[in-house]
């Protein structure tokens, strides 16, 4: 019962990040801001799942999909790692050309090993990324990713954070976003337009 009304609060919660982040979007391109074209976040160095170094330059020759979350999440992370494996099965060898993401919003425990045996479960081709936490929480604010730390009972926590999965062009531009749980249909026609350019 606990259990049940804690997953609903968690799906109240991510709903109404994604409104909060389709109205921050929504200002921001009719402001020219970051969706009017402009390169999203500043440089990084962080490590992928395997320990390997990444920088700002994942994102730049191939368009990407990347979502921003945790492994402890319960519901909001495993969906939508789920749909993107889904989308990248139903895009068939256009998918070569796309960059799946996972950015973790909670590198205390997310660490590359963790994150490695992670986005295995989800049939490979999702790349992880972590790395020092202050490093990590520079990174998010660059990308201008809501994150926030929520404690729960007996001393564990869990994480808020927009729920979202961001588009980027082959310039790491922000092409667009997906909602959670959005039309499957309607999430491939968008990651068609953003491969075809």
């Amino acid at each position: 019962m606990r259990r049940g009304i804690l997953i609903g609060l968690w799906i109240a919660v991510a709903a109404a990040l994604v409104g909060v982040t389709a109205l921050w979007m929504m200002s921001r391109n009719q402001e020219g801001g970051i969706a009017g074209g402009q390169r999203l976040g500043a440089d990084f160095t962080l490590v992928d799942e395997k320990g390997a170094p990444v920088t700002e330059e994942i994102f730049e020759g191939h368009p990407s999909a990347v979502f921003f979350g945790f492994t402890h999440c319960p519901d909001v992370c495993p969906t939508t790692l789920a749909d993107m494996a889904s989308w990248r099965d139903a895009l068939g060898q256009k998918a070569d050309d796309l960059n799946l993401v996972f950015v973790t919003v909670d590198p205390e425990r997310d660490t590359p090993e963790v994150m490695a045996d992670y986005v295995s479960a989800f049939g490979g081709g999702i790349r992880g990324i972590t790395g020092e936490p202050d490093k990590v929480r520079a990174m998010l604010d660059d990308y201008h990713v809501f994150y926030r730390k929520v404690e729960t009972e007996g001393g564990d926590y869990t994480m808020d954070h927009t729920a979202s999965v961001f588009l980027l062009d082959e310039d790491g531009r922000l092409a667009g976003t997906i909602n959670f749980n959005e039309d499957r249909d309607a999430a491939l026609a968008k990651l068609q337009r953003l491969l075809d350019g």
